[in-house]
């Protein structure tokens, strides 16, 4: 009913400005003025609208930024993290400083150089050391921003595995995740989608001798300042795995396994203590994937050494859980 009347109160407010500008040009009919015609008040009248919308925009952002810069994502909780926030404070540090120096220039010169019958305007057709200044100035900045972003992206994608980097697959289907750690040997066990079927929902290859001592579980526990490398795979459509807090994001594709590793930095007690009770890891999917692409998520939890060998220890392994299911 609130939508209804607002857009009620729109059409009105829309149908009020027509009129108001059919009696104006009325009235400009009957004092046979003609409404095309720009005069120095109109000018005036738009170089002070300049300055005053212009500052108010500008005074809004401000604003903006003050107030909600508490929502912002808090710093990051892996060590490639801190380097790709450091990254978007660079990027957002070039950008602000010039949104602060053009935009208020755009709009003094607007109203600075506003129209006027007493004077000409000068034809400047070209200038050879303006065109140098401005193309070579922006492409030396750019080259040097665009260099620094490869070589983040460079370190935080060829993440080299190592003896004690652990090894997780993140399975994505409509609508949940499933997390398949790889066991003992620290090597998953191959899977199909072809093998999907009862109570081998992953479509893991029971025949391949690395796939008895891997463990399913519905939550991911990692242990902090201890590598990860994740291993995504998708039974349906393309999901995309989300790991705001982690800044990670990866395309989970049917037939393909795509990969990201990291190490986390913060425990989920840590995130605690600084965000509140209730905060929690989770992973999202960030494709609209269908009616349930809202509700996919998978808690993560970074723990100690000994909180995670506890609960590794009480998980049953693929081989029990399957014998136990049939």
């Amino acid at each position: 009913m609130t939508i209804f009347l607002t857009l009620i109160v729109v059409f009105l407010l829309i149908v009020t400005l027509v009129q108001l500008l059919r009696v104006s040009e009325l009235l400009s009919q009957i004092k046979n003025k003609d409404v095309n015609e720009i005069t120095d008040n109109d000018n005036n009248t738009q170089g002070w609208l300049f300055l005053v919308v212009g500052f108010g925009f500008i005074a809004f952002v401000i604003w903006q930024m003050v107030s909600w810069n508490h929502l912002l994502l808090p710093p990051a909780a892996t060590e490639h993290g801190l380097q790709i926030d450091a990254l978007m404070d660079v990027s957002m540090g070039l950008i602000l400083i010039l949104f602060f120096i053009l935009t208020p220039m755009l709009f003094i010169f607007a109203y600075k150089y506003r129209g006027s019958k007493s004077r000409k305007a000068f034809f400047f057709s070209h200038n050879n050391k303006l065109e140098v200044i401005w193309t070579v100035v922006p492409t030396i900045v750019l080259t040097a921003l665009i260099i620094y972003g490869l070589k983040t992206w460079d370190r935080a994608m060829n993440v080299e595995v190592t003896k004690e980097t652990k090894i997780i697959e993140i399975y994505a289907k409509q609508f949940g995740w499933t997390a398949r750690y790889s066991g003992e040997d620290n090597v998953l066990g191959s899977a199909n989608f072809r093998l999907v079927k009862g109570p081998n929902v992953l479509g893991v290859d029971m025949l391949d001798p690395n796939a008895a001592d891997d463990k399913i579980s519905r939550e991911v526990h990692l242990v902090v300042n201890k590598p990860v490398m994740l291993k995504f795979r998708s039974q349906d459509v393309i999901h995309s795995a989300y790991l705001p807090h982690f800044r990670v994001q990866m395309n989970c594709v049917p037939g393909i396994v795509t990969q990201f590793g990291f190490t986390p930095n913060k425990t989920t007690k840590e995130m605690k203590e600084q965000e509140g009770e209730d905060f929690d890891y989770i992973l999202l999917c960030n494709k609209i994937c269908g009616g349930g692409h809202w509700n996919m998520g998978i808690k993560f939890i970074v723990e100690t050494q000994e909180e995670f060998d506890e609960w590794y220890a009480n998980q049953q392994s693929l081989g029990q859980q399957l014998l136990t299911q049939k």
